[in-house]
C-alpha cells in the first residue's frame, strides 16, 4: 500500500499513472494525481510523485534523477574530510 496523503492509499500494483499537478491547480495539498487501475477517475495526492515512486520502490527516471535528494553522508560540503 502506498500513501498519498490525506488518508488515501492505494495498492502499488494496481498505479499505472502518476500526473503532476502544475500551474494554478497545485496547491493546498494537491500535488500529484495518481491514475488506479479500476478506478474512473484520478485520486488527488498531497505528496510528489518522485515521493509516490519511492515509496513503490521505484527507481527515478532520467528526467527525475537531476532533481533526487542527495543524502546527507553524500553532500560533499557537510562532512569534506570524511
Amino acid at each position: 500500500m502506498v500513501f498519498l496523503g490525506f488518508g488515501k492509499y492505494a495498492r502499488a500494483d494496481r498505479i499505472y499513472a502518476l500526473e503532476p499537478i502544475v500551474g494554478d491547480e497545485r496547491g493546498n495539498g494537491r500535488r500529484t494525481l495518481v491514475w488506479v487501475e479500476g478506478m474512473p477517475d484520478a485520486m488527488v495526492a498531497s505528496r510528489t510523485q518522485e515521493t509516490i515512486l519511492e515509496e513503490m520502490g521505484a527507481e527515478p527516471s532520467h528526467a527525475e534523477s537531476g532533481r533526487r535528494r542527495t543524502p546527507v553522508q553524500d553532500h560533499p560540503t557537510l562532512f569534506p574530510d570524511g
